[in-house]
């Protein structure tokens, strides 16, 4: 079937250059006298007949070459196999052809392992979502069900309460940082960057652990050149620094300390958030950034494992980037690299 068409338009060309031929043929037998002169004439009329038809056949033949190799290439791509003809470094019209489609297969093929990692990461954010609010929920619900069925005691109702307003205040910040970190992964999280002074966003950052810190008796220092500005968006640079505070303070010991330092390095401007916490093995460097992660030595403290991911994004949209040295046992220092 793939060959009908072509195979005509070549029958086509050789019955039209016979009848041609033999028109000529028969007028020049006609019109001219000598006969040396008709053969001669019919000769060469012959030999172009011949050329034509051979020209015919080579073009025909090189179609059907190339119709195989096309078909040949569609159908390994759609297979999912190698395509056994295809020379990328040949100069030919097959060899362009098969390079176009396999460039669009790799596309169409990117967009749909692409496809199928978001939909893997939907899924791992539903499931994340629904195993961090199922708790709370239940001791909701349980102390919701207990005062309503029994008379308890002033006091004891007002531990309940207090406890199911920890457990409405945890939902809050939990649907706050899904909010947050929904914004960064969907493109929506804006960013205005200004020159300003990376004091003033400190300030703002240690303002928020300041209180948990006192609670805990750990001294909350800072070293900041007031004079120092870098590009940056004062508002999420301090939500980024304040979430590695808040991280700082949470696993440090009562009566430790937690010291901001920065100091200009190379093409950046270095923010050391150092503390004398727990620590953290080298190799869960990488995975304190991830999406709801949280070691198995800190699963009794408060927090749903989104401050360090939050932070890692908000520093890296602004061109920055977060590294982290550890001791376990002695401390822990991330470092925020802002351009200078």
């Amino acid at each position: 079937m793939r060959h009908r068409h072509m195979t005509g338009l070549c029958a086509g060309l050789l019955l039209l250059s016979a009848a041609l031929f033999g028109g000529l043929a028969w007028l020049l037998w006609q019109t001219i006298p000598w006969a040396p002169v008709r053969w001669g004439i019919l000769g060469l009329c012959a030999a172009i007949f011949a050329v034509v038809g051979l020209w015919a056949w080579c073009q025909r033949r090189q179609v059907f070459l190339f119709a195989d190799d096309l078909c040949e290439t569609l159908d390994a791509l759609m297979s999912g196999r190698a395509v056994k003809s295809y020379q990328p470094y040949e100069d030919s019209l097959s060899a362009k052809v098969q390079g176009k489609l396999m460039q669009y297969f790799d596309i169409m093929s990117e967009g749909k392992r692409q496809s199928q990692r978001d939909k893997e990461t939907i899924q791992g954010l539903v499931s994340d979502i629904s195993h961090q609010v199922k708790t709370p929920i239940a001791n909701l619900k349980m102390f919701t069900d207990i005062l309503q069925r029994h008379d308890l005691p002033l006091e004891q109702r007002g531990q309940f309460l207090d406890t199911m307003a920890g457990q409405i205040d945890k939902l809050d910040f939990l649907m706050q940082s899904l909010i947050k970190m929904s914004r960064l992964e969907t493109g929506t999280f804006t960013l205005h960057v200004e020159e300003a002074r990376l004091a003033d966003t400190i300030a703002q950052a240690m303002s928020t652990v300041w209180a948990k810190a006192e609670a805990k008796g750990i001294d909350l220092l800072a070293e900041c050149d007031p004079a120092i500005t870098v590009q940056h968006d004062p508002k999420w640079t301090a939500e980024a620094i304040g979430n590695i505070l808040d991280n700082a303070v949470k696993y440090t010991p009562a009566g430790g300390k937690v010291a901001v330092t920065v100091r200009p390095w190379q093409f950046y401007t270095r923010v050391d958030i150092t503390d004398t916490g727990i620590g953290i093995p080298e190799e869960h460097y990488n995975d304190v950034f991830q999406r709801f992660y949280r070691a198995p030595e800190v699963a009794s403290q408060e927090g749903v494992g989104l401050g360090l991911y939050l932070a890692n994004g908000i520093i890296t949209r602004q061109k920055g980037y977060i590294s982290v040295k550890s001791k376990v046992g002695k401390g822990t220092t991330f470092s925020v690299y802002l351009l200078s």
